[in-house]
């Protein structure tokens, strides 16, 4: 099967970390389709692991869902930011907490159907604690979960973030946590 051919792109909508676009594509047969994707920048998400062993988790107010939600941290990669550079920055910023050891263990589409955003997932030993550093809209609670609790809570439906459920089965299954 051959991959079909982008023959337009229009910009409907940009901000600071995405653009919606209507692109068309020439499939098999010469037929064009119309899609609206949202092409993002991509972002990281870290699974911090304390010394004692317990999971650092965010408790945070989430606008678009309209309550709060558990998640790890996470965050939108800046313009030519590493990976790696931005996984440490968003742990320090949202948690306070520097990562003594990080590592990539991972990716995630988070909604293909609709958008091309990447989520690379990461694993960090948290060291020393220092200040949030929060972004203006950001509402953000540290929580401590055991690997225990953090899976109990996913099961309750407590844990309802797609790419903290995937971190956190990815980082387990690597033997992480």
């Amino acid at each position: 099967m051959e991959d079909p051919e982008r023959f337009s792109q229009q910009v409907i909508y940009s901000s600071r970390t995405f653009k919606l676009m209507r692109e068309g594509f020439r499939i098999k047969g010469g037929k064009e389709i119309w899609v609206d994707v949202v092409r993002h920048r991509g972002a990281v998400a870290i699974v911090p692991v304390l010394e004692d062993g317990s999971i650092l988790l965010e408790r945070q107010y989430r606008y678009s869902l309209m309550k709060w939600i558990y998640e790890v941290p996470a965050g939108t990669l800046e313009p030519g930011e590493p990976e790696e550079e931005c996984a440490r920055r968003e742990l320090e910023e949202e948690t306070g907490y520097e990562a003594k050891e990080i590592k990539k263990i991972g990716e995630v589409a988070v909604s293909p159907g609709y958008s091309d955003e990447i989520i690379r997932i990461f694993f960090a030993r948290a060291g020393r604690k220092g200040t949030q550093r929060l972004e203006g809209d950001e509402l953000i609670g540290i929580t401590r979960a055991s690997k225990e609790e953090a899976f109990s809570m996913i099961s309750r439906g407590e844990i309802v973030d797609a790419k903290t459920i995937a971190a956190l089965f990815l980082a387990e299954r690597l033997g992480l946590i």
